[in-house]
């Protein structure tokens, strides 16, 4: 998928960039496969921010897609290649030969009327689940699953995909985009392929309103808060922060503090972190 670029007649428009949707072949979504999406800008069930910066953003739909990949055995038809407002990612649309249709994450390289399977006997090809015993070392794969039967739920978004390294035992050695090296179960499930559009980290937002159609609210810098609003905040003028190294609102450190517990049961699957130190 390209880029297209905008004519300059206004200064927000000099240097923004946009998606040419070449890719996308239907404008329309499924309708036997939408969602309501329920807003709650961020607060929890008693009205509290949780999540900062969120809220307002066009109305959306959510697309079911299917992580899981558990229909084996039955050849599916990419029917369309469309846009999901909710992941980077483009997304297809398959209809399996018993009249059941599902969303995937499109994968480059993805053609309509091209034929995608699950399970075991698939061959290796894009689009294909299948089972990681079943993936040659040094394929690129996507939509991985950590726990058996889960469903995908590793490198999922536009352009990203992982390599299998090896085969050990009961586990599959993979590279993932973080540079990170993980064990993962054999019988977990992997889509052979790099997800698709790939050139969406290079779009240039432009101007505020475009982020705010998005539901990202705006970040104000904690320096030009007052001092009951954020540790940062007081001083005459433009005051240092007057801290050993900068906090959050709450006053945890924000940089370089490791929050990951050190007991964490996964730490043994991974071999290399994406720092590229070993863990312990």
């Amino acid at each position: 998928m390209g880029i297209k670029k905008y004519n300059p007649y206004t200064p927000s428009r000099r240097n923004m960039t946009g998606s040419d949707f070449a890719e996308i072949t239907k404008s329309t979504p499924e309708k036997s496969l939408l969602e309501p999406i329920k807003k709650n800008a961020g607060r929890n069930n008693q009205g509290k921010i949780t999540v900062r910066h969120h809220g307002g953003g066009n109305r959306r739909k959510y697309r079911v897609i299917d992580f899981k990949r558990n229909k084996d055995g039955i050849p599916a038809k990419v029917l369309s290649i469309e846009y999901d407002p909710n992941r980077s990612a483009n997304i297809a649309l398959i209809c399996y030969r018993d009249g059941l249709k599902s969303y995937i994450i499109a994968p480059a390289g993805l053609k309509i009327g091209q034929d995608v399977m699950n399970g075991k006997e698939a061959e290796v090809r894009i689009g294909n689940c299948l089972p990681l015993s079943e993936i040659p070392v040094g394929t690129m794969v996507h939509n991985i699953e950590l726990h058996p039967g889960k469903g995908g739920q590793m490198v999922r978004s536009a352009g990203n995909s992982a390599q299998v390294m090896a085969k050990e035992g009961k586990y599959a050695t993979l590279r993932l985009p973080s540079g990170e090296m993980r064990m993962v179960p054999l019988n977990g499930r992997a889509t052979v392929g790099v997800v698709g559009n790939g050139e969406h980290n290079l779009i240039n937002i432009g101007k505020a309103g475009r982020k705010r159609h998005m539901g990202i609210r705006p970040t104000v810098r904690g320096s030009v808060m007052n001092p009951n609003d954020h540790p940062h905040g007081g001083g005459e003028g433009r005051a240092p922060i007057g801290r050993s190294g900068p906090c959050t609102p709450w006053g945890k450190p924000a940089l370089g503090l490791k929050t990951r517990k050190k007991k964490k049961s996964s730490n043994k699957l991974i071999i290399r972190r994406r720092d590229g130190r070993a863990m312990k």
